[in-house]
């Protein structure tokens, strides 16, 4: 098994992103193959860092490799893996994952009987791993993360991201075609 090193994440957020459809993403043992993240640069309007650095999401100005968790809308807890250089904040959301492995824990967790309703959409997600604030800033390198490198190509889908106000016309999401996984179609 090929686990991703911190070094994986040592680039561009439009590079990272599309590399992680197929990837398999465990916290704790619980999750499965991510089938659809979101892009965000430093130059991006709808990103957190786009107007500098702030208590909240100084996870995401570096290093590399390691988690960025924060509440959205005070209610859901997002995952984002962060990327590029250090000094330079960018990170891949991550939107959706297939559910493989812990699905009992999912279950309990998200109180919903539906596989397809575990992990789609980043709250989900979130809920049915047990990711909370206590991730932020983790390596993602080590536990309680595990990310196995995918095993095949896989055919990708992009097209606009989900739920923003700005800059909501670029093409930055991508999705494992297909997949009834996804939060949403493209």
């Amino acid at each position: 098994m090929n686990l991703l090193r911190r070094e994986f994440f040592a680039r561009s957020a439009h590079e990272v992103a599309p590399d992680l459809i197929g990837v398999t993403l465990l916290v704790d043992g619980v999750g499965g193959r991510i089938v659809e993240v979101e892009a965000y640069d430093q130059d991006d309007p709808a990103s957190h860092s786009f107007r500098g650095q702030t208590l909240r999401n100084a996870v995401m100005f570096g290093p590399a490799g390691h988690a960025y968790v924060y509440r959205s809308y005070g209610i859901h807890w997002c995952l984002n893996v962060v990327c590029a250089e250090r000094g330079r904040a960018e990170a891949v959301l991550i939107r959706a994952l297939e559910p493989q492995h812990g699905l009992e824990a999912m279950w309990s967790r998200r109180g919903v009987q539906a596989e397809r309703s575990l992990c789609s959409g980043p709250g989900k997600l979130c809920q049915a791993l047990g990711v909370t604030g206590a991730h932020d800033g983790l390596p993602l390198d080590e536990p309680p993360f595990e990310l196995r490198a995918r095993t095949e190509a896989p055919t990708i889908v992009t097209g606009t991201r989900i739920g923003l106000t700005r800059a909501a016309d670029r093409p930055w999401r991508y999705g494992l075609a297909g997949s009834p996984y996804l939060s949403r179609r493209f």
